[in-house]
Parts: structure tokens; sequence; C-alpha cells
């Protein structure tokens, strides 16, 4: 038997566990959410870190790695918001309620939330990218007088694309948290902002010496927003990136996340950006 990183305990960390599906529902055209429940046993919890991943494994199909989006204190059941962009996850979205699917993890490295209590946060998300971060802002809330000031930036292509619209409005008249939300493209139902998600930097103030950062979206966002948050006074050391490409195995086993002595999966997916510089721009790590 061993240990992962958050005690979970686990039989073999390469066999996945049967889990049924509780719920399935679409957050927007090509991204829904699973939220998943112990195949026999309901009571047992699910213990998790934010910013941890877990792979889902499609019986017959193959396996992903997902980050978890749901929130960690609330342990009867997982959610994992997914883009439908591949063969898994494809199947992944025609599942029903009852279905069973396997579960390994969970896996990987987490946002640095204890550490970094009194500091002010800025989290700055783009399109899925908000699913990773969705645990660590329920942490924030959930302990709101132990951090700073929050700002939560987030960017997307189009209105029809946000994620968590509901909670994003709740959070912002429910919590003392600025919350600015931006698109590429508007439409005619939109008043917001429009534009990249660093455009965003210009409506808020930051303290870069109280100040960390929490930054997941497509790689070329979060070079931009770590260049940007730079250009305010942030060190590197105090910026955080999820890496979430090319993991397969999520053991280290396989090497497809390698880079130099580190794997994704292993060390990451949260990094210190200071730790990630050098390698931050090769493709297909």
């Amino acid at each position: 038997m061993t240990e992962n990183k958050s005690g979970f305990q686990q039989v073999d960390p390469m066999t996945p566990e049967a889990v049924k599906v509780k719920k399935i529902f679409w957050e927007t055209e090509d991204v829904f959410t699973l939220e998943l429940a112990h195949e026999n046993d309901e009571k047992r919890e699910f213990n998790y870190k934010p910013g941890q991943f877990n792979m889902l494994y499609a019986f017959g199909v193959g396996e992903a790695a997902i980050s978890i989006s749901s929130d960690s204190s609330k342990k009867s059941s997982l959610l994992h918001t997914i883009h439908k962009v591949g063969y898994v996850t494809n199947v992944l979205s025609k599942l029903k309620k009852g279905d069973i699917i396997g579960l390994r993890g969970p896996f990987g490295s987490a946002w640095p939330l204890e550490q970094n209590k009194g500091k002010d946060i800025c989290i700055i998300a783009g399109g899925i990218g908000l699913a990773p971060l969705r645990p660590a802002i329920y942490h924030i809330l959930k302990h709101r007088k132990h951090y700073g000031k929050v700002v939560i930036l987030y960017g997307v292509r189009t209105p029809r694309d946000i994620l968590y619209p509901v909670e994003l409005e709740l959070w912002r008249k429910k919590y003392d948290v600025e919350i600015e939300v931006t698109v590429d493209r508007s439409d005619s139902t939109w008043r917001g902002h429009v534009g990249v998600v660093t455009t965003l930097l210009n409506y808020v103030e930051l303290n870069p010496e109280k100040t960390r950062a929490m930054v997941c979206g497509p790689e070329i966002m979060m070079k931009f927003a770590v260049d940007e948050l730079k250009k305010t006074g942030l060190d590197e050391k105090g910026i955080y990136v999820s890496l979430e490409r090319n993991m397969k195995c999520a053991l280290g086993f396989c090497g497809h996340c390698q880079y130099g002595p580190s794997f994704v999966c292993k060390d990451g997916p949260v990094f210190s950006f200071s730790n990630v510089t050098d390698i931050f721009e090769i493709k297909e790590l």
C-alpha cells in the first residue's frame, strides 16, 4: 500500500478505482462537468488538495489527466470540469448518471494556500483554466479572514464561454472579492470588458510586495500574464502557474511530461514560475 501527496491510501496507484457518475451537466457548448462518487459506498471520502488532478479512465478507451474542480472541504463527491477536445474526453462527455468509470489519484502538487496566508491573492484564469483554480478560490473564500485583498481576473473567448457565471456573481456579491471578466469577442448581450485577460490588470491595484499570483490557462496566456505581473513588480517566486500538458501515467514512469530532472505530473502541475522559466516556452514538453 502506498500513500500519495494528499495522504490518501491506495493499494496500487496504477490501478483505477471504480467510481460512478452522480451527475453530468454542460457548462458551455464544449465544456461539461462530471460529479463522481464511490461506487459502493457514498460515505467514503475523497481527500485532495486544491490544484491536484486525477486520471479518469473510460473503460476500453483510455484515460486522461483532469484537474479536480470541486470544494476540497466537501469530500463525498468529486467534480471534474472537462473540455471536450479528444477521444477520451468525447467518450466521457457521453456518460450518463449511474455509469461507471475508473479513477486514479489524486496526484501532483497543490496551490500554495497555507504558506501564503496573510498575503494578497491575484488569480488570473483563461478559459477552462478557471476549473483548476476553483478549489483554491473555494478555500480562500471559506477562510477569507486569513487573506488580504483578493482579485480574480478571468478571460474567455466569448460571453457564452464563461464558466460558472452564477458562482462568479455570487462571489462578487457575497464576499470581499474584486472580480473582473473580459471576452475576446463580445456580442449584443455583453456589457463588460473586451480584450485579452492581461488588460484587466489595468483595472486593479496590486501591492507587489504583498501579492501572490496564481495563474492557469493556455500557456501563451500564462506567459503574457506572468510578463504583465512582473511589470507591476511581482517577483517570479511569488507567481504560480499550472502546467498540465502531456501527462499520461501521473507517476513519472512514461516520461511524456519530463523536462530535465523534473516531471509535470510528480513535481507539478503547480509550479512557482521561477522554477520553470527556462523551459516554459518549449513546445510539447
